[in-house]
């Protein structure tokens, strides 16, 4: 019996086309760092002295940015932007991967840090030219597991998950998933390490930015602590904090609360919820102070599975915002959009993979995940492509605007992009194009 010849097995391939540009959409994000002229800023503020691979930062950073923003999960990866003409629409030199290896494990701590201050930068360039806060402003901080295989990677350790890894701390703006700040933890670090600093240094980034209106910040139960609670009162942040309903004093005045005091709220088919506030005082002496306790029980409805859980489960918060109890607690609920963000983080910007056996050099590439992660939702936002104030997913952006398949030609003395005919996005490619193009020069 004979194999039938099938058209598709006469199909050749040849790479030899050096126009070809294998994700031509990468042209919207580097017209807005054209705009946000980040590269000269990079090269300004990241200074690496005469340390092996410290020249020339901009360009690398942006290399790493750029091939993240493409899909890339690996350093190697950065080599889809030397292939054709892609370095053509990218307004930056594209690096080799070895170099970009040699420029992470240059970085120091301080280092670290100076790169920690571009993207403290860049948020406020980006901010500048339309697509900052217009009003108050809600952050969400959280922290994450990077689990890592192997045990040469550097500071990589075993947290409360159990899992091999690292562990950073990051703040996210509710409304757009930006990353406003993120700090590079050991594995092993508790949840609340590093954190009031870090509150520190959100807020001051943030205000430096541009949001001069209230400032409210959502925690979850890992990092309830009375000095945390202190230092968001002397920067003047409003703030929902979760406790643990398990600790003695929580216990006690949940308890408190008469039953006549609990409202019904809608929730899922097969569960009622109730909420309910009593004040509640934490910590000691000088340093006390009372807020309110806002508790959300839950149980099942089901009969059979209300035999094996009959009794109320109870979530508690502490908070000083105003409105009713039902409404802040729904609030509050709304703090889970930090785990959209931080997913999309991971899986759509780079941080799903750390690359280097050396804890610095992972830091930096943190640093660059989260100039890729806003370099996806600042093009989204200026480039008026946000549908309905959503939550930009990297996928879908990269899968619409961003890997197209395109040829450069030379038209009548003019670079021309050539697309794919009939491609479903293309209004929304150009309608994006024309917007960020409009955007004048952010300083600052």
């Amino acid at each position: 019996m004979t194999r039938v010849s099938h058209a598709i097995d006469r199909v050749e391939v040849s790479f030899d086309d050096p126009n070809l540009v294998a994700n031509a959409g990468l042209l919207l994000t580097a017209t807005l760092v054209e705009r946000l002229d980040l590269e000269a800023m990079i090269d300004s503020m990241v200074k690496l002295g005469d340390r092996v691979g410290g020249a020339r930062p901009g360009r690398k950073v942006l290399t790493l940015a750029h091939a993240m923003i493409a899909g890339g999960t690996h350093i190697d990866h950065a080599d889809m932007l030397r292939a054709g003409s892609t370095a053509a629409v990218l307004g930056h030199r594209v690096m080799a991967p070895s170099t970009l290896g040699t420029f992470l494990r240059s970085f120091t701590f301080g280092h670290v840090r100076q790169l920690e201050a571009v993207n403290g930068r860049a948020l406020g360039r980006a901010w500048t030219v339309g697509v900052g806060p217009s009003k108050s402003l809600v952050i969400d901080i959280d922290s994450t597991i990077c689990e890592v295989i192997g045990k040469h990677k550097q500071g990589a350790g075993y947290g409360y998950t159990h899992k091999l890894g690292y562990h950073p701390l990051l703040a996210t703006r509710a409304d757009t998933g930006e990353v406003l700040h993120a700090r590079m933890r050991k594995g092993s670090a508790n949840t609340q390490r590093g954190a009031r600093r870090f509150i520190d240094e959100v807020v001051a980034r943030v205000r430096r930015a541009g949001a001069t209106d209230v400032l409210t910040i959502r925690f979850d139960s890992g990092f309830w602590a009375n000095d945390t609670i202190a230092v968001l009162n002397r920067l003047d942040v409003r703030y929902t904090m979760a406790v643990r309903c398990s600790s003695k004093g929580i216990n006690d005045a949940i308890a408190a609360i008469p039953d006549d005091a609990w409202t019904a709220i809608a929730y899922t088919d097969d569960g009622e919820a109730e909420v309910a506030e009593c004040a509640y005082t934490t910590g000691v002496g000088n340093k006390a102070v009372t807020r309110r306790l806002i508790v959300r029980r839950t149980r099942l409805t089901d009969k059979q599975q209300l035999k094996l859980w009959p009794d109320w489960r109870h979530f508690g918060f502490l908070t000083d915002l105003d409105g009713t109890a039902v409404e802040v607690d729904k609030f509050h609920r709304q703090h889970a959009v930090v785990e959209l963000a931080i997913r999309d983080l991971k899986e759509g910007a780079g941080l799903e993979h750390v690359p280097s056996g050396n804890f610095h050099a992972n830091s930096a590439w943190l640093q660059c995940a989260v100039l890729a992660h806003n370099m996806i939702r600042w093009t989204a936002i200026a480039g008026k492509v946000r549908v309905d104030n959503q939550l930009v997913v990297a996928r879908t952006l990269r899968t619409r605007l961003l890997a197209i398949p395109g040829r450069l030609v030379n038209r009548s003395g003019r670079p021309t992009l050539r697309m794919p005919t009939n491609w479903p996005w293309s209004t929304p490619f150009t309608t994006a194009l024309a917007a960020l193009r409009a955007l004048e020069p952010a300083t600052g």
